[in-house]
């Protein structure tokens, strides 16, 4: 997480926490950025404290300047929609914190558990469905990973181990390592999975040091990353990408269905196509979780089940992801028919 420091205060600090610290945060600035009106609309002030803009420098080169309906700025730019009350739509939207235990452990699902091991993110997704996570009171790093390891103690059913966050690649390595040497260290534990939107955002993160404890460990390595788009995905990503190939991991993606981004047939496929040309295998397609200041992005179900429809008939199964929905209490993402 961020200190507030100018990185010129940090010569020793890797190049991916340099970039962090220089992410985009204020809209102004985003605007400028992109060579859009100064007074496009924008979250009133005081609402955006709440959940602030931050974007990677590196993820703005890839948008249209002078397009404010860009997808990859829609992803990020704070609406004035976000403050609109919609029926349904609450804080805590897959019914995370009925599940939470000591060091950010969620046990929602058999034989997995998933640890929030950080608040920070390198890009703030304005649909994020932790947008309204008490961050502060569950964090799983370095000074909680005792007591999460002593959740998995409690428990020898926990054969895969989920690291997310907020984004669990916003932490240093060694603070991953030190955890990840914990799990080896415990027999019944089988597999790694790290859910981050770190190396597509900035693939710089994709380092010497990553990739050094990711190749030593004797868990199996699956990450899932969060591609929405096939803007996305540059030349840096597609070595990101191959470089966690080499290192041992499964990479998988999961995007989510939001209006005005990616709600056609011809964008998923697009999708599909650029992921599986770098290596990335489409897993699920989440229709939106139902979280406050989101509404705006929803999709329907009936819409997202004709998409699904249209993209299975111009795709090979494999570049087909599974449209789920996160249902609280469920016992599993829930498959949409289609």
């Amino acid at each position: 997480m961020d200190d507030g420091l100018s990185p010129l205060l940090h010569p020793a600090r890797p190049l991916w926490q340099r970039l962090m610290a220089e992410a985009i945060s204020r809209p102004a600035e985003l605007l400028a950025a992109l060579d859009i009106d100064p007074a496009w609309p924008a979250l009133a002030a005081e609402k955006l404290r709440d959940f602030p803009i931050r974007v990677p420098r590196g993820f703005v080169a890839r948008m249209r300047r002078g397009d404010p309906l860009d997808p990859l700025f829609l992803q990020v730019w704070p609406s004035p929609r976000e403050a609109e009350d919609a029926p349904g739509y609450t804080a805590d939207a897959v019914g995370d914190l009925a599940k939470l235990k000591g060091g950010g452990l969620i046990h929602k699902y058999v034989g997995r558990a998933l640890v929030i091991s950080t608040g920070a993110c390198a890009v703030n997704c304005r649909y994020c469905f932790r947008r309204h996570f008490p961050y502060s009171d569950a964090l799983g790093s370095r000074g909680h990973w005792r007591e999460t390891l002593a959740s998995l103690d409690a428990d020898h059913s926990i054969e895969e181990v989920i690291l997310s966050g907020g984004d669990p690649l916003a932490l240093a390595d060694d603070k991953l390592a030190e955890f990840v040497a914990a799990l080896e260290a415990r027999p019944w534990i089988k597999r790694l999975r790290l859910h981050t939107r770190v190396p597509v955002v900035l693939p710089e993160r994709v380092d010497e040091q990553l990739l050094g404890w990711l190749n030593a460990t004797r868990l199996q390595k699956v990450v899932v990353l969060h591609v929405n788009h096939e803007n996305e995905i540059d030349d840096a990503v597609v070595a990101a990408c191959a470089k966690l190939k080499a290192a041992g991991a499964t990479v998988l993606n999961q995007a989510v269905l939001l209006r005005g981004i990616n709600d056609s047939a011809d964008a998923q496929a697009r999708l599909s196509e650029r992921c599986f040309a770098a290596g990335v295998l489409p897993y699920y397609l989440f229709v939106l979780d139902r979280v406050a200041g989101a509404a705006h992005f929803d999709v329907s179900e009936s819409q997202a089940q004709a998409l699904m429809k249209a993209l299975a008939a111009r795709l090979p199964g494999y570049l087909v992801p599974r449209l789920v929905r996160e249902i609280a209490g469920q016992p599993a993402k829930t498959l949409l028919p289609w």
